[in-house]
């Protein structure tokens, strides 16, 4: 994109050519769906109807901080509790595609009982080039299916709207900044959150574990990179396998969760490398996790590349 300007201005044009009545957004705070959001706000303004949907996935304290950050944005919000939804959705499924097929169908079904509330005939989202490519279609094989993708049904009641559908994810970052947002720099965060972050089935406890985890993750890494100790990496979270190995609590055998901590740097997410994190910081991560979360009694380190691996796990 050599023009960011020109994109923007181009965009609310096209916006408002293309949306004759109201739109609804899944807006989940992070650079993609808060940076069309806010591109289709200023097209539209009222007519945009904001959702921001608590899937019982998402990580520490996410819910509060995202409603604060939209709310000051000036966006028409409305705040839905989905997290029973979900979980009962997603009751007893380990595989991965299912889990973002469902994931996606789940996430539209509760767009459009908010749309039919505030009578809604667009749905907008926050596609950008890596979602579409990689979830496959044509001669483009599946490597996952994204949810704001391969989860859309056949025949849905909207129409749809992906303002940032040909971008990728530093150009969006190139917007954002443009448009003076401070989400700009955030961290991608998968749609399907936190559910594809806890291989095996993603139940409401080993959520809870998982969440504790990445916490400890996120606030030891930006910790060390404050400090100068690392440089920040362009993702960074942890996983939880569906794997227990045997430890040791005080004198007694446990058996117990095993975490792994995943860090990347990358540009556009299409491609990214291991961030080669300081030992020391490894080893904080780990007793912090094992000292404050009974339930793990192992730490791994994920050192692989994309290709041959992708960011996250599932």
């Amino acid at each position: 994109m050599k023009d960011v300007a020109r994109f923007i201005d181009q965009s609310i044009e096209k916006l408002k050519k293309e949306i004759e009545g109201t739109a609804i957004i899944a807006c989940s705070g992070g650079v993609d769906s808060t940076t069309a959001a806010v591109l289709v706000n200023k097209a539209i303004g009222e007519r945009l109807v904001t959702v921001f949907v608590d899937t019982g996935y998402l990580r520490k304290g996410e819910s509060e901080h995202v409603q604060d950050l939209l709310g000051n944005m000036g966006l028409n919000l409305h705040f839905v509790d989905a997290s029973n939804e979900f979980f009962k959705a997603l009751r007893g499924v380990s595989e991965p595609e299912r889990k973002r097929k469902i994931i996606g169908n789940l996430f539209i079904k509760v767009f459009e009982r908010e749309a039919g509330k505030v009578k809604a005939d667009t749905l907008i989202q926050g596609t950008i080039a890596p979602d579409w490519i990689e979830s496959g279609g044509a001669l483009r094989d599946t490597i996952k299916s994204h949810h704001n993708v391969g989860g859309l049904p056949e025949k849905m009641k909207m129409k749809l709207v992906e303002p940032l559908r040909d971008l990728y994810k530093d150009e969006v970052r190139k917007v954002a900044r443009h448009l003076g947002l401070e989400i700009a720099e955030k961290q991608p965060f998968p749609g399907p959150g936190l559910a594809v972050r806890v291989l095996g089935e993603a139940t409401r406890e080993r959520t809870g574990i998982l969440r504790e985890a990445c916490a400890i993750v996120e606030e030891e890494i930006e910790s060390a990179a404050e400090s100068g100790e690392c440089e920040i990496p362009w993702q960074y979270f942890a996983v939880l396998l569906p794997v227990k190995s045997v430890g040791v609590r005080g004198d007694v055998r446990a058996y117990g969760e095993t975490v792994v901590i995943r860090a990347v740097g990358s540009l556009d997410g299409m491609t990214a490398s291991a961030s080669p994190l300081p030992y020391q910081l490894l080893e904080r991560i780990s007793v912090h996790i094992t000292n404050t979360i009974g339930e793990v009694v192992r730490v791994v380190y994920d050192v692989t590349h994309k290709p041959p691996g992708t960011i996250e796990w599932e």
